[in-house]
């Protein structure tokens, strides 16, 4: 069983064909999924799946790109999801310079607020990064926890350190694009018992389907890939990648 560990399940670009594509999901053994918020909205669609969808799990939280549009800085809707059953991690939560830097400090402040609620729930976060590395390592540093970083861009240095720590990787489809070096790198350096397997559905489809629709049916390109890197059997990167999500979800 392969295991889809970020998706954006309720994007209106699936709506029309969720059936099929949960179908396509199946027959290639991609049997269960954590969908991610990233609003309250997107986070009460998260949970609304996972309740009518027995192998879909949820992940609640607040953007780094969408604080500044959050009224209530206690975020206070958020605590009140993590009681639900179906709630397995906090997310997606983070740092974001890569358009506007305006509410850095901002950022810095709610995921601080996030991974502390996290942390009281005994909850991991799921860690967006973009841009801003530095920044990601120093507060993680301060403020530990367990977790993974999502759509994993950074250095092969600094995964390293992250491993050191506990934290998982999260590789997507990105890895299966031919300019893609650096994640490679990370691939073939970091043991398999740290990497965990996700589409970021809607975006970021992998080869063949790069700039398409992404699916979790998809997933099993990237898991080959890895397979590929690792020259390791299919079987062996499946069963570790399903083992690596069931023990920090607690799925």
């Amino acid at each position: 069983m392969i295991i889809d560990t970020h998706i954006h399940l309720y994007d209106k670009r699936y709506k029309n064909d969720l059936e099929q594509i949960i179908d396509e999901a199946f027959a290639v053994d991609v049997r269960k999924m954590i969908v991610v918020g990233y609003d309250y909205e997107s986070s009460l669609a998260a949970l609304n799946m996972a309740e009518n969808y027995d192998f879909i799990y949820a992940a609640v939280g607040l953007h780094p790109s969408e604080v500044h549009k959050e009224e209530d800085k206690e975020i206070k809707w958020l605590t009140g999801m993590l009681s639900h059953p179906r709630v397995v991690a906090v997310g997606e939560v983070g740092l974001d310079y890569y358009w506007d830097k305006t509410y850095s400090e901002l950022q810095k402040e709610m995921f601080i607020k996030q991974i502390e609620i996290a942390n009281n729930n005994d909850l991991p976060v799921i860690i967006h990064s973009r841009d801003a590395s530095s920044d990601i390592y120093s507060i993680l540093k301060e403020y530990p926890t367990r977790g993974v970083l999502h759509c994993y861009s950074m250095s092969v240095e600094l995964a390293r350190e992250f491993v050191k720590d506990g934290y998982y990787l999260g590789i997507g489809g990105v890895l299966t694009f031919k300019n893609s070096k650096e994640i490679k790198k990370v691939v073939r350096e970091i043991d398999l018992s740290y990497l965990l397997t996700e589409t970021d559905g809607p975006y970021l489809a992998p080869e063949p389907y790069r700039g398409r629709l992404n699916k979790p049916s998809y997933l099993v390109y990237i898991v080959e890939e890895i397979a590929k890197i690792k020259k390791l059997p299919l079987r062996d990167v499946i069963i570790q990648m399903k083992n690596n999500a069931q023990k920090l979800f607690k799925i």
